[in-house]
């Protein structure tokens, strides 16, 4: 296998990847592992993840691995929301944590 790309993907396509591989025969221990892990934590569907990616992107300009972990973790609070922009090298404004968290709010079950 040769590493194309790397980059960042939410939870969600990572287990819909994970699945059609299992179908396919082609994972391992650790993958099964890492599949369950998916199964069991994956708060939004693969769509649910894109559309709210979309979202997020138009909002503010932040770095990939930000995006997704906002995508994965779906913040309740801004304390939570800081604590995702603290590898950022810029403070978020009070009225931008409260856009990003109106939105997350909307993909919350």
């Amino acid at each position: 296998m040769k590493i194309v790309e790397i980059k960042p993907i939410p939870m969600a396509k990572a287990k819909e990847r994970m699945i059609k591989r299992e179908k396919q025969g082609e994972i391992g221990y650790e993958q099964k592992l890492a599949l369950e892990h998916l199964k069991k934590f994956t708060k939004l569907t693969e769509k649910e993840a894109e559309e709210l990616v979309k979202e997020l992107s138009a909002v503010i300009k932040m770095s990939d691995e930000t995006l997704i972990s906002i995508v994965d973790i779906l913040p309740k609070d801004a304390d939570e929301l800081r604590l995702l922009f603290s590898r950022e090298k810029f403070n978020l404004k009070d009225e931008e944590i409260n856009k990003i968290l109106e939105i997350v709010k909307k993909y919350r079950k």
